[in-house]
C-alpha cells in the first residue's frame, strides 16, 4: 500500500509540477516592449513623454468607452507633429492586457499587443486580428468607424483591444484640441 501512495504522491506532484509550469509560462507572455513599440513608430526621434490629465470630462468619456470607471490621475503617451503613442491596459477576462496605439490623422495607424496576462484568448496578439484597426477612426460617439471581426474563444479579449482602439483615437482626439485651443 505505502508504494501505491508513494507512486500517487509522485503522479500528482508532476501533475501539480506541470501545471504550475504552464500556467507560469502562459501567465505573461511579452511579445514587444514598451521601448520597441516607441522605437518601431517613431525611429530614432522618440519624443520625451507627455501627460493627459484626466479631468471629470475626461473619466466621463473613459467611462463610456470602457464600462467602467477610470483610475489615475493622468496617463502617459508620446506625440510628435504627424501622431501620439499610447500604451494602454484594459483586462481581458481576470487580467491587464497590454497595448500599444500609434494614432495617426486621426486614425489608427498600428496597434500591437505588447504583453497578454490570460490563459485564454492570446490570438489576438496576431496581425490577421490586429491589422484590422488600420485606418479605424472615431464614428458616432465613441464607436469605431467599422466592424471589428472577432475570435472565437477570444471575445473578450478581443473586446478589451476594441476598448482601448476606442480609448486611443478618444485621447488622440482630446490632446489634439487641446493644443489647437492653446490649453
Amino acid at each position: 500500500m505505502s508504494g501505491r501512495r508513494a507512486l500517487l504522491f509522485c503522479v500528482l506532484f508532476v501533475f501539480a509540477f506541470v501545471e504550475g509550469h504552464v500556467g507560469r509560462a502562459r501567465a505573461e507572455q511579452v511579445f514587444m516592449t514598451p521601448e520597441t513599440f516607441l522605437s518601431e513608430s517613431f525611429g530614432d526621434a522618440i519624443p520625451a513623454p507627455s501627460f493627459l490629465w484626466l479631468k471629470a470630462d475626461v473619466k466621463e468619456a473613459a467611462r463610456e468607452i470602457l464600462d467602467r470607471d477610470l483610475r489615475g490621475l493622468r496617463t502617459r503617451y508620446w506625440r510628435n507633429e504627424a501622431q501620439t503613442v499610447w500604451m494602454l491596459d484594459e483586462i481581458g477576462k481576470t487580467q491587464p492586457i497590454s497595448v500599444g496605439i500609434s494614432v495617426r490623422g486621426g486614425a489608427i495607424d498600428r496597434l500591437q499587443v505588447l504583453v497578454y496576462r490570460e490563459s485564454h484568448g492570446w490570438e489576438v496578439r496576431y496581425p490577421f486580428f490586429t491589422d484590422q484597426f488600420k485606418g479605424m477612426k472615431l464614428a458616432d460617439g465613441f464607436a469605431l468607424s467599422e466592424q471589428v471581426d472577432g475570435i472565437s474563444g477570444a471575445t473578450l479579449s478581443v473586446r478589451a483591444l476594441t476598448k482601448l482602439a476606442r480609448l486611443a483615437l478618444f485621447y488622440d482626439g482630446h490632446v489634439r484640441a487641446e493644443a489647437q485651443s492653446g490649453e
